[in-house]
């Protein structure tokens, strides 16, 4: 009996850890306009290339799990992807022609709302690098000076 006890208390234990650090990865909407809004400031503070630099890499404070940001060019047509906390293949490329999972032009979408108002929030299915999973993601995009600042949450 004693043994059987041990085995369901270190069961529970396991579970609650994988139940907890799950909770630790998964963030709010507001989260991720709260570190967009940071982002913002330390661009402006320490000015672009510093900025870029800091927010490209996977292991600095710009990147909490499935929370990183993105950076795109915000006047240039071509939308080219200044910055990535989860992907620096990206970093160079176009991004104005990139669709979701379902077909869906979100850049798009995003950059029409960015012509009447300086942020936005957009939907999509995306990849999420944590789980390797197909989600909906809803992304927070702000433009400051030339770029667009964004982070997203997975649903």
């Amino acid at each position: 009996m004693q043994k059987l006890l041990t085995v369901f208390v270190v069961s529970v234990g396991l579970c609650s850890g994988s139940v907890i650090a799950s909770a630790q990865t998964a963030h709010t909407p507001d989260q991720a306009k709260a570190l967009v809004e940071k982002a913002a400031a330390f661009y402006k503070s320490e000015g672009k290339e510093k900025a870029l630099a800091a927010f490209s890499d996977p292991q600095g404070q710009w990147v909490e799990g499935d929370l990183y940001l993105v950076v795109h060019t915000a006047d240039d047509p071509k939308l080219m992807m200044l910055a990535h906390g989860a992907n620096k293949a990206l970093i160079g490329k176009s991004m104005i022609d990139l669709k979701d999972a379902e077909g869906k032009p979100f850049n798009q979408e995003m950059l029409d709302g960015l012509k009447t108002s300086k942020d936005v929030w957009v939907s999509y299915k995306w990849s999420n690098p944590a789980t390797k999973k197909l989600a909906s993601k809803k992304t927070y995009y702000l433009k400051v000076d030339d770029v667009i600042i964004a982070a997203g949450v997975y649903e």
